[in-house]
């Protein structure tokens, strides 16, 4: 019976380490957050084929989102490590892994470290210094910037929108070594669309925020006017905008129309959300905010290329 037993435990220990070296990666996976750098790696794609409608190498295009996806998952990486004290008092990120104690402090912040210096290194040897250097703000204005002052002041959601939209800034200058007047653009088109984005997540998860003491919009004011207004002052700001690529060179009147239909369908749902100021209309503006830049950035890439 315990020579059955011991071989019964042997048995099971390969199985359980297999278990927990799959749960140790699931969770390195998780530091990265795949979803929220899926978005980057599109923009990124996007900024690249926009400026080079006639295609790229497959290695610069391989190099472009290998090294833009790593540097973005360690800048994610020591996001977490910075606020996993935050992290832990709000429901929706406590059972991440380093709130939840799955992952050590020093593991998650080299595993960070490692990915963005790859990254980085990635883009300056195989790409080119421009969309290395951009990628180097995008990493520390996220890293050192907006993420401290997010527990100091609700204008970090302001700052937090710049590096989000360098993405397709770094994709342009992967494909063309350079920074001009449309790249500007499309920075803008991301940089006012994460605002009612944002506003619309600060609203929905306000109480999370409260507890643990973060002073967005929503927090300093409750009833949420001001919150409102200012997701439908940046919607109303993003639809002129999203119409510049139209002058710049990079689209045309299918363009245009398609880039009006869903900026006039973006400025309703901000309206909705800032006359009710309800969690049905916070979630139906979020919602319609996740599809509204990949469908407009579909539109914009189709009709430069064909």
């Amino acid at each position: 019976m315990k020579a059955s037993m011991q071989a019964a435990d042997l048995a099971i220990a390969p199985a359980h380490r297999a278990t927990q070296a799959s749960t140790k990666t699931s969770d390195f996976l998780a530091l990265t957050k795949p979803r929220l750098n899926l978005l980057v790696l599109m923009t990124t794609l996007g900024g690249l084929y926009l400026a080079a409608p006639q295609g790229v190498s497959v290695l610069l295009l391989a190099h472009t989102l290998v090294g833009t996806a790593l540097v973005a998952g360690g800048a994610a990486a020591l996001n977490q490590v910075w606020e996993r004290e935050t992290d832990a008092l709000m429901r929706r990120t406590s059972r991440r892994p380093l709130p939840a104690g799955r992952l050590g402090l020093n593991e998650g912040a080299w595993f960070g470290i490692a990915l963005s210096a790859v990254g980085l290194l990635d883009l300056a040897l195989k790409v080119n210094l421009v969309a290395a250097a951009l990628a180097a703000a995008t990493l520390t204005s996220y890293v050192l910037v907006y993420t401290p002052l997010k527990t100091r002041t609700s204008l970090a959601t302001l700052v937090g929108a710049i590096p989000g939209a360098l993405p397709p800034m770094i994709g342009w200058a992967a494909a063309t070594g350079t920074i001009t007047l449309p790249a500007v653009v499309l920075f803008g088109i991301v940089f006012f669309w994460q605002m009612p984005h944002f506003l619309a997540i600060a609203w929905l998860y306000r109480d999370d925020y409260a507890r643990a003491g973060i002073p967005l919009l929503p927090v300093l004011e409750p009833d949420g006017r001001r919150t409102g207004q200012q997701a439908l002052l940046y919607a109303a700001a993003l639809w002129p905008v999203s119409v510049m690529p139209v002058l710049v060179g990079l689209g045309g009147p299918t363009y245009a129309t398609i880039a009006t239909v869903l900026g006039l369908a973006f400025i309703a749902f901000t309206f909705t959300f800032a006359r009710e100021r309800s969690v049905a209309t916070a979630r139906r503006l979020f919602l319609f905010s996740i599809g509204y830049l990949p469908l407009l950035w579909i539109a914009l890439v189709l009709d430069r290329i064909f």
